[in-house]
């Protein structure tokens, strides 16, 4: 398999991406322990900018300290990172993913305060449209998952955790197994939660609903930067449980994340949505929020971040492990 980029940012250094290796020991291989996220870089008539950049890497660092992961860089150094990282691919739109994980902390489930350290990578390569770029047009055909998301208090869903991604990966396989392009999963109280690996969103009578934090969901960027620029275009947007038939009767659904973006969906079970794909308001969503690259949308809330154009980064400097 060709490698997604030619280098890999581990603990301060960019290192090649053929070395960037870790023990098959580490902690997070055996337990899941690693909490990271998803960055869009776009390519904007003034440069390349990531999306929200900052806002990312301060959930990772919400999501480790959920965890109680110690992290041995600040936040701007992670961001300082990320945009270095860009800079060395030589890329001007890119998916970046930073991830920090457990890593030689000895067997066992909980290591003790003396073992426990985080090891921090970040990679940035070119990423298509997550679920297809026919989804995007014309919208993805979804199913509700016979899994259920977590319940509350198991283990945190508002944590952007990869053992909660065992989950995702049992609501989109069995998806796919079934002839659908994406699974949409219940929450332990049988209401709506989320799709395996997006948020969702209900269009009825021009009024946008999205279930809310307490539904074992991530509470998705995106999906905070959908509900701002909907209620910019006169729309109300607001968070509610939902029942599962509210997907049936819907007049639009679509979903939201960093790799799909925003991605309508045509049915569910196989019943129509009455837009049969992207209806009037999904549109103009997602026109605003597709207008924020080409200069359309006035960035009112300062949400592009400019990366710089590409050059040698040098390598930032290697720090110490060192309790957060």
């Amino acid at each position: 398999m060709q490698p997604l980029a030619k280098h890999i940012w581990i603990n301060g250094q960019l290192t090649a991406w053929e070395n960037a290796t870790v023990h098959v020991m580490s902690h997070a291989l055996h337990y899941g322990t690693s909490v990271f996220e998803g960055i869009r870089v776009y390519d904007t008539p003034n440069g390349p900018c990531g999306f929200r950049l900052t806002d990312h890497v301060r959930r990772l660092f919400d999501s480790a300290r959920i965890y109680h992961f110690p992290m041995p860089y600040t936040e701007d150094e992670l961001v300082q990172a990320c945009k270095d990282v860009v800079r060395a691919e030589g890329l001007r739109s890119a998916y970046l993913r930073p991830l920090a994980f457990l890593g030689e902390c000895g067997m066992g489930v909980s290591p003790s305060a003396e073992a426990i350290r985080s090891d921090v990578m970040i990679s940035a390569f070119a990423w298509g449209a997550y679920l297809g770029e026919e989804a995007l047009e014309k919208g993805v055909d979804a199913c509700i998952s016979s899994w259920n998301r977590v319940a509350p208090n198991t283990v945190p869903a508002g944590a952007k955790a990869g053992g909660n991604y065992l989950s995702s990966y049992l609501i989109g396989r069995e998806a796919r197994v079934r002839g659908f392009g994406e699974g949409i999963a219940l929450g332990a109280d049988g209401l709506l939660s989320e799709g395996a690996g997006e948020n969702l969103f209900i269009v009825k009578d021009g009024v946008l609903m999205t279930p809310p934090a307490a539904a074992s969901i991530l509470q998705g960027i995106t999906r905070d930067s959908v509900m701002k620029l909907a209620r910019g275009l006169g729309y109300e947007a607001r968070e509610q449980v939902l029942p599962r038939e509210a997907l049936y009767v819907a007049d639009e659904v679509f979903m939201t994340g960093t790799a799909a973006e925003i991605t309508p969906v045509r049915s569910i079970d196989g019943t129509m949505t009455r837009a049969g794909g992207p209806g009037p308001v999904t549109k103009a969503v997602n026109k605003a929020f597709r207008g924020l690259f080409d200069g359309a949308t006035p960035d009112r809330f300062g949400w592009l971040e400019p990366i710089g154009e590409a050059e040698n980064a040098a390598p930032a400097r290697e720090r110490a492990h060192e309790p957060a």
